[in-house]
């Protein structure tokens, strides 16, 4: 029996309006919203929806409840209405176009991802670290625990409260073993292996920290790492029977992309762009290296005290040039949230190399102070919220990836046309380098999906063509490769966003003309939200993408 009517404290709030009974269909006889407010109660109830029932703590995901959900699901696509509301401002016509998209994904995932019944790490639950992002990269299960959220050392009720959230891990892995049992996509099952060593890891760290908080947190996490060993090991013993691909296919990634994730570009279109990027910044960097051929080469950050002092002294040189060369409006909230996230120095071997961004950080620590644009993107939502409901909350499926990464990786190179390197010469040669790399792993992906590489093939691809040997490490590259498996268009955000706020700028300068100020820009562009930049584009310019009519012409 369903205990439905009991909501789980630890899902969002939006998800606590109209529950009981909001799980099969809309009440009676769908009628199309005719008004924001409207929209708004909708979309409270169609992420109440989304979500699965929930039975002694643990969601079913089983075949018999997926299936009822997508039959539901055109009640709900009925209520939104087939068309966008033509009388309504552009802005709450966007709103319309978010919901739209978050039911599309829904639709996509019964029918093509079927994440539940295909991808082991659907299954993992335990998350120590918060992300840079609005979400979860990726499918995320409901009930997910995000560690990084309680207070240490742990109340009594925070450790009760723990203790049964964990609990229901070792009855969940039971379920997902029946719902995966037709499963055939290798190389999604595979990368599961790992998912379920790092859980267990997680747990075994976690026990460490709470120890003696309470016997049945105690208890809890022993048994979760039992059962989560004990899932590595099925799904090892039935690895080899698994032969079938793991990628959606090029038809259905392109469908993905304008439907879900509001992305004007096919497979095949963004093949092209992420190889016209990867030789860019090759050859960028080999005439940076020329150029600066007589200059020293850049040293890593040797000490501790050393390390501290750089990515302090670079958060503050970052945030002033922000302002001085009015790149965008400064915000009392905006340096703390970069300071707080500059990291702990780790040694290493001479000529050892350290995770990918960290060869580039400890080179030059500004450098990856504009990536990190990212947690002020995430202060701003706690600190300044959207006015809208809608757009207050990251939107499901990952839809606002394009426009996330595609900022935090479009500002690094921006930011260096803007001036920000003019007396770093060399550090200029660290831009091209980040931006070879994301142009190789996302073409990876995209093969991975077009099934024309295997796992191994693509781990091979971002290896080869990062410059100077930085992504030696074949277990990194395979964890970037399994969630852009699981995510599709995640691989490619970072560099398919960029180019979006890149023809976004441009449009906006001549539409502005004179009065034109990168300030503004991005000052508006902030204003929008964190939504695809097709729909950004559409309150900045006025104009409206034709992929918003399903069309996959380009204007």
């Amino acid at each position: 029996m369903s205990d439905r009517t009991t909501v789980p404290r630890y899902l969002p709030a939006l998800l606590v309006v109209s529950i009981v009974g909001s799980a099969c269909a809309p009440t009676d006889t769908p009628s199309a919203v005719a008004t924001h407010d409207e929209l708004v109660s909708l979309f409270s109830e169609w992420r109440a929806f989304e979500a699965p029932d929930f039975a002694g703590g643990v969601p079913d995901y089983s075949e018999q409840a997926m299936a009822r959900q997508h039959d539901a699901l055109g009640a709900w696509q009925a209520r939104l209405g087939p068309t966008e509301p033509a009388n309504w401002p552009v802005a709450e016509r966007i709103d319309w176009h978010l919901v739209r998209a978050e039911m599309n994904g829904l639709d996509f995932d019964h029918r093509v991802r079927r994440p539940w019944a295909r991808d082991p790490a659907f299954y993992v639950t335990i998350y120590s670290a918060e992300s840079d992002v609005p979400a979860h990269e990726g499918s995320v299960i409901h009930g997910w625990i995000d560690l990084w959220t309680y207070t240490y050392p742990l109340s009594d009720a925070a450790a009760a409260e723990l203790a049964d959230r964990i609990a229901a891990i070792p009855a969940l892995l039971e379920q997902a073993r029946a719902n995966l049992g037709a499963s055939n996509a290798r190389d999604l099952w595979l990368a599961g292996l790992r998912s379920f060593r790092g859980q267990s890891a997680e747990l075994a760290a976690l026990g460490e920290r709470v120890r003696g908080s309470s016997a049945s947190l105690d208890a809890a996490i022993v048994a979760a790492r039992d059962a989560s060993d004990a899932f590595h090991d099925w799904l090892e013993v039935e690895a080899d029977s698994k032969t079938g691909p793991s990628g959606v296919g090029k038809d259905n990634y392109t469908w993905y992309m304008r439907n879900v994730h509001l992305v004007p570009y096919s497979w095949e279109e963004q093949v092209t762009l992420m190889r016209r990027e990867l030789a860019r910044a090759h050859a960028g960097l080999r005439l940076e290296e020329n150029r600066n051929r007589d200059l020293p080469e850049l040293e890593r950050i040797a000490t501790e005290d050393e390390y501290d002092r750089r990515l302090n002294q670079a958060v503050s040189d970052y945030m002033r040039f922000l302002d001085q060369e009015e790149i965008h409006e400064i915000r009392d909230w905006m340096d703390p949230a970069l300071r707080a996230v500059n990291g702990a120095f780790t040694p290493a071997e001479p000529g050892e190399i350290r995770n990918f961004f960290n060869e580039v950080n400890y080179r030059d620590p500004l450098v990856m102070r504009t990536h990190m644009h990212h947690w002020i993107e995430l202060a701003r939502m706690r600190e300044d919220p959207h006015g809208s409901p809608v757009r207050r909350v990251p939107s499901l499926y990952n839809i606002w990836d394009a426009r996330s990464e595609g900022l935090a990786t479009g500002v690094e190179e921006m930011m260096m046309h803007a001036g920000l390197f003019d007396a770093r010469p060399r550090s200029r040669e660290l831009v091209w380098i980040m931006l070879a790399q994301r142009a190789a792993r996302a073409l990876s992906g995209l093969y991975l999906h077009g099934g024309e590489y295997a796992m191994e093939e693509a781990v091979e691809h971002a290896m080869t063509w990062t410059p100077r040997g930085w992504l030696p490490d074949g277990d990194l590259v395979r964890n970037e490769q399994h969630l852009y498996l699981r995510q599709p268009g995640y691989g490619t955000s970072y560099l398919s966003g960029k180019i979006q706020i890149e023809e976004l700028l441009a449009e906006r300068a001549l539409l502005a003309g004179d009065s034109f100020t990168i300030k503004d820009f991005f000052d508006d562009f902030f204003d929008a939200g964190v939504i695809p930049v097709s729909l950004v584009r559409w309150e900045m310019t006025g104009t409206r993408d034709p992929i918003l009519d399903g069309s996959i012409a380009r204007d």
